[in-house]
């Protein structure tokens, strides 16, 4: 059997490199020096120049040619999915099988991204697969926990199958809005907890912050459905534990560099990949603010971002907010 995946960054190359021992592999690049690395050399040049990975993992510049397998993995940015599928609904049926790797919200529509694929290609066999997981550490086969995602829990089943290994570990579940918010809103947390750090705020401040932040999260979430247990699992607490605290977060990565005072186009530059906490920080503060949710982390972030205001007096906001009896 062959697997497609749309996207050819450094998480499609090693979840690539995971399945291609048990199937062949297609990738989707629109770099033609990607595609001709991986088909000539069998390295992905600009993620794992040193990673050599399997015969039977191809590239291509067509994307429909990717379209003719069952298992279609999304690797695109989110911001980019609707750009890149729009026009593609008639390859798409009920044979067709969707498993997101990607994280946040659109920005505008502010939907998750199973609703995105809705809204472009009609209801669809969906599922994501999210949790705390860096590429550059499963393409080294340390040991990773996952959760797949689906509304139809033989289909969550089916994945789990087929990217279970010895050191890559999978768990079902039916909580699709649990899963994708988690993994949206870690990386806003993360953006911010390394905003921290660049403004060299200790420990204490990392720790409030994740803390505080766990909360908007559950709160945000089970406003629209997701279960309390997701947000305290792999796809929320966990994945948010390895985005805000490793030097392998570019989320994490993004936020110090403001925090040391580097500009957003400048933070961009430096970090070469894409920043989901960015725009995913306007479009959950948009719906926070349309449906009365309070997100006072996620509000002084996007001040920040998008409204120029300085991160110390963020910060002393956040501590001067009026006090409530709860914790």
């Amino acid at each position: 059997m062959e697997i497609s995946i749309i996207g050819s960054g450094s998480w499609a190359t090693a979840i690539a490199n995971l399945l291609s021992d048990n199937y062949d592999i297609l990738m989707y690049a629109r770099d033609n020096n990607v595609v001709n690395a991986i088909n000539t050399r069998h390295i992905n040049s600009k993620y794992f120049p040193e990673k050599i990975l399997k015969e039977n993992v191809r590239a291509t510049q067509d994307i429909k040619n990717t379209l003719e397998n069952k298992y279609i993995i999304n690797a695109i940015p989110t911001q980019s999915i609707r750009n890149v599928y729009e026009n593609l609904g008639p390859y798409f049926d009920e044979s067709k099988v969707i498993i997101n790797l990607s994280k946040g919200l659109e920005l505008n529509t502010h939907f998750r991204i199973s609703e995105i694929f809705e809204d472009i290609l009609g209801k669809i066999n969906y599922a994501i697969l999210s949790g705390p997981s860096h590429a550059e550490e499963v393409i080294d086969e340390m040991p990773t926990t996952l959760v797949c995602a689906s509304n139809n829990i033989e289909l969550a089943k089916d994945i789990q199958e087929i990217f279970n290994r010895e050191y890559f570990r999978v768990y079902t579940s039916t909580d699709v809005i649990g899963v994708e918010i988690g993994g949206s809103i870690k990386n806003i947390l993360a953006f911010g907890i390394g905003m921290a750090d660049g403004l060299s705020y200790g420990d204490n401040s990392k720790a409030a912050l994740i803390t505080r932040g766990i909360h908007e999260m559950e709160r945000f979430a089970t406003r629209f459905g997701a279960s309390e247990k997701t947000i305290n699992g792999l796809a929320g607490i966990g994945d948010l534990i390895v985005t805000a605290t490793s030097k392998l977060s570019r989320n994490n990565r993004a936020g110090r560099l403001v925090g040391k005072g580097y500009s957003i186009d400048e933070t961009i530059s430096k970090i070469q990949m894409v920043v989901e906490g960015i725009p995913t920080t306007q479009a959950v503060y948009e719906l926070a603010k349309e449906k009365n949710i309070e997100m006072p982390i996620t509000e002084e972030l996007y001040k920040v971002l998008f409204e120029g205001k300085s991160d110390h007096q963020s910060v002393k906001d956040l501590m001067g907010r009026d006090l409530k009896n709860e914790y």
